[in-house]
């Protein structure tokens, strides 16, 4: 399997998912189904049938996050050089060239993005667009609306 590239934050946040799923959630739902097998006929359970679902779903993701980790590739960009270049896990701020718009992004690993913090996955059309290009430099982004282009105005390492 490929190496997942993630930033230092993202794979903290992952390993402390990670713990509060195997140090709380595991043994909750553990409890519960213990609680619920106490109350007789199984088959008409509801309790258990619903902690048997969540159990399943907490193991889901343990093995979902495990997996992640043990392919991970931290990259920690306060400890690359400064070059003006975006790279995975910089921040930059770009100018819409059409209607001279600032706007501002942090590349990063899929499972850390969210576009509601400025934060976009480096397989989403607009990181693939700005990766390797230096401040300066017009880049046009192919979005589903069309063309959108963009000047980098500053690349900072954060």
């Amino acid at each position: 399997m490929n190496k997942v590239p993630m930033t230092v934050q993202g794979e903290a946040a992952l390993r402390k998912e990670l713990e509060h799923l195997k140090k709380t959630e595991r043994p909750r739902i553990t409890q519960a189904i213990a609680e619920a097998r106490e109350h007789g006929d199984l088959k008409e359970n509801a309790e258990y049938h619903a902690a048997r679902e969540q159990q399943s779903f907490v193991e889901g993701r343990i093995m979902e996050i495990e997996g992640k980790l043990s392919h991970a590739q931290v990259i920690d960009v306060a400890q690359l050089p400064k070059t003006g270049k975006v790279l995975f896990g910089t921040t930059v701020d770009l100018i819409n060239t059409e209607t001279d718009e600032t706007v501002t992004y942090r590349i990063v690993g899929d499972d850390e993005a969210d576009v509601k913090q400025n934060l976009i996955s480096v397989s989403s059309p607009i990181a693939r667009a700005l990766i390797g290009k230096e401040e300066g430099e017009v880049v046009v982004v192919k979005a589903p609306g069309g063309d959108i282009e963009y000047e980098i105005d500053e690349v900072r390492h954060v």
